[in-house]
Formats: C-alpha cells, structure tokens, sequence
C-alpha cells in the first residue's frame, strides 16, 4: 500500500539551517554567554564554599525544615560524596540544577497564576504543557545544542523545557482550589483582585506550590543527568563514562552521587511545603 509522503524532515531542516539560525544565531549566542557566565558563577560559589562548611549548613538546614533524621543522612551522604572524590561533579550537577530550577520557577509560577486567573489563558497554556511532558527527555537535546552549542547552557536549557511543567499545573491548581467561602469571605471585606492573590490565594496555595517545586527539582536532577550526553559537566558526565568504559566502579560511585543530592533536595524541599 502507497502512503502519501510528507518531507517534514527536509521541511524542517531547511527552514531552520536556512534561514533560522542564520537570522536568529547571534540572539541565541548572546543568551548562551549570559548563562555561561551565571552557570560559572554558581558553580565557582558552590566550590569556593569548604566541603565540610556546605555540609554543615545543608544539614542544619534539613534539621530545621525535616528533622535530625534527614541532617544525619545529610551528613553521612555528603561526606560520602567527598571520600569517593565526586564533590566537584557533585557541586557542578547542583549549580545546573539551582540555575535551571531558578529559570523554571521565575517563568513557571507567574504563567501558572495567569492560567489560574484567567481561562483563556490555561487553554493556551494547557496542550504546550501536555506537549512538553510527553515528548521524550532525549529530543530536547537536538534543539538545546543546535541553538547553544555543547557544555552547561544548553543542559539548562534542556532541562528548564522538561521541568517547568509541574511549577505551572501546580501553582495553577494550588490557587483554583483557594475554597470559594474565603475567596467570597475576602471580597466582602473589601479585598481588591491584587490583595485577594497576594494575600490570600497565594498563600493558600503555598503547600501546592512547593509540591510543583519539588517536582521541578527533581525533574531538573534527572535531566541533568542526561543533559551529560551533550557535554554537561557534573555527576552525570561520570554516569556517561562509567557506561562508555564499562567501569562499574564509577558508575556506582557517581550513581549513589545522584541518590544522595535526589535525597536531600527532595525531603527538604518537602519539609518547607509542608511548613515544618
């Protein structure tokens, strides 16, 4: 049976090596520094920060937002990670993570309060959120290193595409399901529409915010990962050699790597939701 041909693949390719990246290359080079340089920045201040000073401060942290059990863990992984020399890749995989979370987060929230404010809005927004949950982690590779090139840019790229989507529903559901009897209960007192959210349905809403951020963070870890297949530097890059030499050794130094930031970063980022 003869099937109709439809050369989307040429299509593609020549409208974006023909006349995208030629019109748009020095948009996306001036994009790229600025994040170079950010990504350089966080990094550089995360490895300045002594091993044992960071640990001591990320433990207290957790001690104070979910208990002494997570401190203790903290400890214990963090000081893993050190004895087993991962710390810079550690530290490297963190400063994308913390960037590319930022990023999701800053255009994340603000679209999702739109989308809770407005319908119209979220009908938009809706199906480009389905489209970026559903389309392979991979495929966001080809665009993030044909527009930024290899290294941590387009690893924050990447990963900001696969995990701004949960800081969008999340903060859209946790303000749409503010009660009705508050909302009518604000306005009686004469709450305008910017007290209402700022004052009321956003604080509501924070417990759902920050289940979306620790979606967020989490994504933002396992995209980093496989953002290493691109030149991403971190624990992830030791992943990929470990696969390429068949070295079991590495891999499952770097691989408890990943569990222990996964760990921390996903009970504390729990532990603030649920205002410990």
């Amino acid at each position: 049976m003869d099937y109709f041909f439809l050369p989307l693949e040429q299509w593609m390719n020549e409208f974006v090596n023909g006349w995208f990246l030629p019109t748009f290359s020095g948009i996306f080079n001036v994009i790229s520094e600025v994040f170079n340089i950010f990504i350089s920045g966080v990094t550089d201040l995360l490895l300045m920060i002594p091993a044992e000073l960071f640990t001591i401060i990320l433990a207290l942290i957790a001690w104070k937002v979910s208990g002494i059990g997570l401190a203790v863990f903290t400890i214990i992984g963090f000081l893993f990670i050190g004895s087993v020399d991962m710390w810079e890749g550690a530290m490297q995989t963190l400063a994308i993570i913390i960037v590319a979370t930022l990023v999701s987060l800053v255009i994340g929230i603000p679209v999702g309060i739109l989308s809770a404010m407005n319908d119209g809005v979220q009908r938009i927004v809706r199906p480009i959120l389905d489209f970026m949950q559903t389309l392979p982690s991979f495929v966001y590779l080809i665009p993030a290193v044909l527009l930024f090139g290899l290294g941590g840019v387009p690893a924050v790229m990447a990963t900001f595409i696969f995990a701004a989507p949960p800081a969008v529903r999340m903060t859209n559901l946790g303000i749409r399901s503010v009660p009705k009897e508050i909302i009518e209960a604000s306005r009686a007192f004469g709450s305008t529409n910017k007290q209402l959210l700022y004052k009321v349905q956003i604080p509501l809403a924070i417990p759902s915010i920050m289940a979306g951020v620790n979606q967020t963070i989490m994504l933002s870890l396992s995209m980093a990962v496989v953002a290493s297949m691109i030149g991403a530097p971190g624990l992830g890059a030791s992943v990929l050699t470990a696969i390429s030499q068949v070295n079991i050794g590495l891999g499952l130094v770097a691989g408890l790597g990943i569990v222990v930031l996964a760990i921390v970063l996903d009970r504390i980022t729990q532990g603030i939701g649920k205002g410990k």
